[in-house]
């Protein structure tokens, strides 16, 4: 009994697996419609050009970016080193160990700036301000400032007490 019972199930099983198969026909039939489909969108669609004319104005007179607003720090600062440091200064870098300013400040002179090294007490500690260039006016600097800024993010405006 547990025989013929067993052969059942097998037949069903077997009966149940070769009913769930897929029919490659619809496939192909669904492949080959979009595929006559597409060929029809390229071969009917004609090519069209289309040609504008543009009109440019020159421009006279550049805006003038205002640099009114921009932050500026106040600090009583001691020059260390470098190119005379004027009113405003472009500071890239702030650190506490005098070579590592001197370093930095050697290679801004070294790619063509006007580098020096300013000594800052903030709360009782040294700091030693590295100084990408100087100007005598606030536009100039955050001018600069605003170029410096993409190989020295933070970068930031001193004004000289």
């Amino acid at each position: 009994m547990k025989k013929i019972l067993l052969m059942g199930a097998a037949v069903c099983a077997v009966f149940m697996m070769s009913s769930c198969k897929s029919k490659e026909s619809a496939y192909k039939k669904a492949y080959e419609k979009a595929k006559a489909q597409q060929t029809e969108t390229t071969t009917t669609t004609p090519v069209q050009q289309v040609t504008t004319q543009t009109t440019v104005t020159p421009v006279t007179t550049a805006p003038v970016a205002d640099y009114s607003n921009v932050a500026v720090r106040n600090e009583s600062v001691a020059f260390v080193e470098g190119s005379p440091l004027k009113q405003y200064g472009v500071v890239v870098a702030s650190v506490t160990i005098k070579s590592n300013g001197v370093a930095l400040m050697q290679k801004l002179a070294g790619q063509g700036y006007n580098s020096c090294l300013a000594q800052a007490q903030v709360n009782g500690q040294t700091f030693y301000r590295v100084v990408a260039c100087s100007y005598d006016t606030k536009p100039e600097a955050a001018q600069k400032r605003d170029q410096l800024e993409g190989q020295y993010p933070g970068a930031w405006l001193l004004y000289k007490k």
